[in-house]
């Protein structure tokens, strides 16, 4: 029950920290912090909480990392359904904290007819940039199984652990400062569905793509790594 609780508090806090920064920091006028910045806080969401509760559960906070790592042969079937649950659980209740607060100015409003309201992902005219269904798929598949690869490796027993959250992190943060442009970045299905199910409309109906993309990358990583990269004994 703990894994669970520090999964939901981890994906919570990744949703709260880096969704939240794009939602109310980032647009400001001359003093917001743009694309690096909020790239840069989805990255200190995973540092942060990978060195508070990483010890507890492994520190995935994300959907698609769970399938990648049982796919390099790191974690447990039986154990997805549960983390995934409590994964899309803390990232809904964070999205909800996130809509709570944005409500209290009372000129904001969500225009679900707009690319990135309230964070969300997409793709065609969703996208911040209009990149097309077939470019916003292989971006996330991409940067997805770089992420597992990053994550299994730095996490290799053979690897200095001690820096494992902080290349993580910094791993996360280069994929938000490549991909923002592209889908607003997911390449966290718990993530993507939390604010679409806010927002509504088409980014809750382009959702499919930032569970199915993600999750196959991943899955591809974890293979790549334990087939092709990890040592043996």
């Amino acid at each position: 029950m703990k894994k669970l609780f520090a999964e939901f508090f981890g994906t919570f806090w990744l949703v709260f920290g880096g969704c939240g920064s794009a939602i109310f920091a980032a647009g400001i006028p001359d003093l917001g912090i743009g694309f690096a910045g909020v790239s840069l806080a989805f990255g200190l969401t995973v540092v942060t909480m990978a060195y508070a509760v990483g010890h507890i559960s492994g520190g995935h906070f994300n959907p698609a990392v769970s399938f990648g790592l049982w796919a390099g042969g790191r974690f447990s079937i039986k154990d997805l359904a549960p983390y995934i649950l409590a994964q899309c659980i803390g990232a809904i209740a964070a999205a909800g904290v996130l809509y709570f607060i944005w409500t209290g100015k009372a000129e904001n409003i969500i225009d679900a007819t707009k690319a990135g309201a309230f964070a969300t992902n997409g793709y065609g005219d969703f996208s911040p940039e209009k990149y097309s269904i077939e470019s916003a798929f292989f971006a996330e598949f991409i940067l997805t199984m770089f992420f597992i690869i990053i994550i299994m490796g730095a996490t290799d027993k053979f690897a200095n652990g001690k820096f494992a959250g902080l290349a993580i992190g910094l791993g996360l943060t280069l994929i938000h400062l490549i991909s923002i442009p592209i889908t607003n970045t997911s390449v966290n299905p718990a993530r993507s569905l939390s604010q679409a199910v806010i927002t509504q409309g088409e980014p809750l109906a382009q959702v499919w793509l930032f569970w199915l993309a993600p999750i196959a990358g991943a899955v591809f990583g974890g293979f790549i790594y334990r087939t092709l990269l990890e040592k043996k004994d």
